[in-house]
């Protein structure tokens, strides 16, 4: 077996000048079988990928944050039927716009209050910036992530609702609103309580929500590639020493190829790890069971098929037709579940395999309505092929 093959689209990408670098990993039943450092985490530095850089994972947050929820549902504090309000009474009486891209004084009520289910599922009605247009998207563009969570939530809802709770799924800042809850209900900030819950128990120090001092030096680089197709490096700051105002429980973790591994293989080992319980299997199983209707897939995801042999969890998309998600997405057996990042991270666990691989870059993409913010998004066929050819090849050289 030789999995060297799966780095070329990778290094084709870097070479062209059109990605910084990459890290990869591929692990099948208890063993890393190979760990790639391509390229550069600091390109003018000439500092190099190496398996231990810090990455931006963006929604790939998401499931971590439902992870610590999940927790207080196994300890009986929380149910996904509970209606959010009762911690954020800023939601108790949304409005609902009849047109989703009409005006935003034309609404009329909730029909049903928003529950935990809603946010963990992104059907609650609430959006982000990039996935709805019209009023309400610029409306959501204006709302400052540079303050409190108390003070961003009350912008929030003052916001209408793009369609009724539990019609469909529009995805969202639902992630970040559950983080609050969980805040609230924990009364103490969000980034001590994945600590608690999950970072420290699977042995997860390099995650969280800024980096310390010394972490700045592995921190890779945010590119983006302008209209020449030249990679920029001015896109965000410094990676953070100290944890920010607001930690979004739907964007705001670093972390590392291993140490997201541990988080894939707990939920893979049906909540267990290295003998830690961390959440039930029931838990794990409400994760990775797919929860939409019918009608529900046949809605768009941010412009894409997606929902085309998949379904969704508990902020998890589970393969549920192996052969029709092979051609739109590449390999994964039944049951495969992922959640990527907007900045090219990605990652898929396989149970049919025993298998986990994880692909990390920094390519900030140009959100839009109509783009994809979904495994490192772009217009660039090399650049938008280089994960998928990783991830066909490496199933071929297992061959799975």
């Amino acid at each position: 077996m030789n999995l060297d093959g799966n780095q070329a689209s990778i290094r084709e990408a870097i070479d062209a000048g059109l990605l910084a670098g990459a890290v990869t990993l591929v692990w099948q039943a208890g063993e890393v079988l190979q760990v790639n450092e391509l390229g550069y985490r600091d390109v003018d530095a000439r500092l190099p990928m190496q398996r231990d850089t810090l990455f931006r994972i963006a929604s790939m947050t998401k499931p971590v944050t439902v992870a610590a929820a999940l927790t207080l549902i196994d300890e009986g504090r929380l149910a996904l039927t509970d209606p959010v309000a009762r911690w954020l009474p800023e939601l108790a009486d949304m409005r609902v716009l009849t047109d989703p891209v009409g005006p935003l004084d034309k609404t009329v009520p909730a029909r049903r209050p928003i529950t935990i289910d809603d946010l963990m599922t992104h059907r609650s009605g609430l959006a982000y910036v990039f996935s709805v247009p019209g009023p309400l998207g610029r409306a959501y563009g204006r709302l400052s992530l540079r303050q409190n969570q108390d003070q961003w939530l009350a912008e929030l809802a003052q916001l209408p609702l793009v369609h009724q709770p539990g019609e469909r799924l529009t995805y969202s800042h639902a992630t970040d609103v559950l983080g609050i809850a969980l805040s609230r209900i924990e009364n103490k900030p969000l980034q001590d309580i994945l600590a608690e819950r999950i970072f420290e128990p699977l042995g997860m120090p390099d995650t969280g929500f800024s980096v310390g001092p010394t972490g700045r030096r592995r921190a890779a680089t945010m590119y983006q590639l302008d209209e020449n197709n030249v990679l920029r490096h001015d896109v965000t700051g410094p990676a953070p020493i100290t944890p920010p105002t607001f930690c979004l429980g739907g964007a705001g973790l670093w972390s590392t190829a291993d140490d997201y591994l541990r988080f894939a293989r707990m939920l893979l080992g049906d909540g267990m790890l290295d003998g830690v319980r961390v959440l039930s299997p029931e838990a794990v199983q409400l994760m990775r069971t797919d929860r939409l209707t019918t009608e529900q897939k046949r809605y768009p995801f941010l412009g894409m098929p997606f929902w085309v042999g998949r379904g969704f969890g508990l902020n998890l998309s589970v393969v549920t037709d192996p052969t029709k998600s092979r051609q739109l997405f590449g390999p994964g057996g039944l049951g495969t579940f992922s959640w990527p990042g907007a900045y090219g991270t990605w990652w898929q666990a396989d149970p049919t395999a025993d298998l986990i691989l994880l692909y990390l870059i920094q390519n900030h993409p140009y959100l839009t309505v109509d783009a994809a913010a979904v495994a490192g998004n772009t217009s660039l066929a090399k650049l938008q092929t280089a994960q998928p050819k990783f991830v066909r090849r490496t199933y071929q050289a297992l061959e799975i």
